[in-house]
């Protein structure tokens, strides 16, 4: 299993990162792909080597508490790595733990993919479990970048590559338009407004 991969990003999709190192390109499936541009700049990426009969995939992280997150939703019945991802783009992972904690299935259910068994399921398993899985989670601020209509585009196909609907994601685009934000900062916008839903 690969810890971490060091290198430069060379490609960005709404549902992964392609990160060059020596000549190599990894493909690693990411919870908001976004946050990691410019393209070429270099970073670290923490892995999750991801085995099953029919896929081999990355996962990629920034933080290795982000990963043992990830790790242990994967631990919980009814849970793949897809819907794992969508539980960690919201880039707030003390506030998942918060809910499993407090035993709060109406955050959990407002994840794709997510209804109230498995997020019965989530809080059985790992209540308890999570402590001191975060010492520090940081997110990086970078400048704002690219146009308005650009940064609203990759977002919508963030969220769809997360699972959310486009009603689901049509109905809270309104609320973001005129607003000067990085792709990044528009999923995490996005994220917050379909939680409050």
């Amino acid at each position: 299993m690969f810890e971490f991969i060091q290198g430069k990003i060379a490609h960005v999709t709404s549902e992964s990162v392609t990160i060059e190192n020596q000549g190599i390109g990894y493909l690693i499936y990411c919870p908001n792909p976004f946050s990691f541009q410019p393209i070429g700049q270099e970073l670290i990426i923490y892995t999750y080597h991801y085995v099953r009969e029919d896929a081999i995939h990355l996962y990629g992280f920034k933080t290795r508490e982000e990963r043992s997150l990830f790790k242990h939703l994967l631990s919980v019945s009814g849970i793949g790595p897809k819907g794992a991802l969508a539980i960690l783009a919201t880039g707030e992972p003390q506030r998942v733990m918060q809910a499993i904690e407090d035993e709060d299935e109406k955050f959990l259910v407002k994840f794709p993919g997510i209804g109230k068994k498995t997020a019965r399921q989530i809080i059985l398993d790992l209540k308890g479990k999570l402590q001191g899985a975060f010492t520090e989670y940081s997110l990086f601020s970078e400048p704002a970048s690219a146009q308005e209509d650009t940064g609203l585009e990759e977002a919508s196909q963030a969220l769809q590559a997360l699972g959310y609907s486009e009603r689901e994601i049509k109905k809270i685009m309104p609320r973001l338009e005129n607003q000067d934000l990085t792709p990044e900062q528009y999923v995490k916008a996005a994220l917050k407004l379909m939680l409050k839903n």
